[in-house]
């Protein structure tokens, strides 16, 4: 008897996940997802959100379509509050935002309307480092020729909440200089051309976008600019001269403090290019996606047109980002006070 009532259990458990599965396929069959973008259209960030969404919705059960709206403004801000406070939590709508805007939530800005740690992380396809560039006629080259400038050089940003802000404002924390960094443009495409009207001398830029998307490319072939400092902790085998942050630590004797806030600042580069899901999302639903996303980064087509465009891809699942994300919002109090005089606040 026992064991006929062990039958049927099982054969329950096996009738409802078939309808459960079922039920999932059924919900996205038809429908399309919507990737918002918290950025203009056209940069890295952006052509790898294109990237992964022409090639998710056939690793999500129903093959649903998908499409992607860019809503720039405030390094991501703008898109990361939407998903979170207005985008309903069915799987529908996904965000594609800019790593660093957890620091914003930190220091109590009041723009932010976002938990970091209660989104639901989708995953990242690669890790970035970033690279400080300075025009090639700059005659900033190191580290003391900035202490030493008459007046401090123009960075651009898209705004307080961007790691293109945060970078800068880091170095002039450890190492004593000044950046004057001029902040509010829509996206790195519009940071492009006042680098090349000559309205800014430098700015940040990931190490994939610099060696992979024009007119970067030819621009470093040409000379027109030149790689200052990179953010990683071993120097990139693209940047084999030029130093990372951790190497003018060492050399600069930085102290353990500053060591310690240069993480936290550095933090953005393990999310990536991350996407993330409205908080209060369904288990069964966070798992459909998360396992999409898995397969969609191993597709065979979307390796080899990644491989074409010498982006490099190593993807990191949901479940880490989403372990990150608790980690660097659980900061002492004397960290965030540094971080806010950092930003500035």
């Amino acid at each position: 008897m026992k064991k006929k009532i062990a039958v049927l259990n099982l054969c329950a458990m096996l009738l409802a996940l078939s309808f459960s599965v079922h039920a999932q396929e059924n919900f996205f069959q038809g429908k399309s997802i919507r990737i918002i973008r918290g950025g203009q259209p056209g940069d890295l960030y952006d052509l790898w959100t294109r990237h992964v969404a022409q090639y998710l919705g056939k690793h999500i059960p129903g093959n649903p379509g998908t499409t992607v709206q860019n809503m720039p403004g405030a390094g991501s801000v703008i898109a990361a509050n939407y998903v979170y406070n207005v985008a309903k939590p069915d799987g529908l709508t996904l965000g594609s935002i800019n790593p660093g805007i957890y620091m914003d939530q930190l220091i109590g800005r009041k723009e932010v309307q976002y938990d970091w740690a209660k989104f639901n992380w989708i995953g990242t396809p690669e890790q970035t480092e970033s690279v400080v560039i300075f025009r090639g006629d700059s005659p900033n080259k190191t580290i003391d020729d900035l202490r030493k400038a008459a007046e401090p050089p123009k960075c651009g940003s898209t705004g307080t909440a961007s790691t293109t802000y945060h970078i800068p404002k880091l170095i002039e924390e450890v190492f004593g200089v000044k950046f004057n960094i001029i902040t509010g443009y829509q996206g790195a495409a519009d940071i492009d051309l006042a680098l090349e009207r000559g309205e800014l001398q430098c700015r940040l830029i990931t190490i994939a976008a610099f060696f992979g998307r024009e007119p970067h490319i030819s621009w470093f072939k040409k000379g027109f600019t030149r790689p200052f400092v990179q953010t990683g902790k071993r120097r990139d085998a693209l940047l084999p001269d030029t130093p990372t942050l951790y190497d003018l630590m060492d050399r600069y004797k930085t102290r353990d403090a500053d060591r310690r806030l240069a993480t936290l600042v550095i933090a953005p580069n393990e999310f990536g290019r991350p996407w993330t899901a409205p908080p209060g999302m369904s288990a069964d639903r966070i798992k459909i996606l998360r396992d999409a996303w898995n397969n969609t980064l191993k597709d065979p087509d979307l390796l080899a047109e990644a491989k074409k465009r010498r982006w490099p891809v190593e993807p990191v699942a949901g479940e880490q980002l989403a372990a990150l994300a608790k980690e660097v919002i659980a900061q002492p109090p004397e960290v965030v006070q540094r971080l806010k005089k950092l930003l500035g606040e």
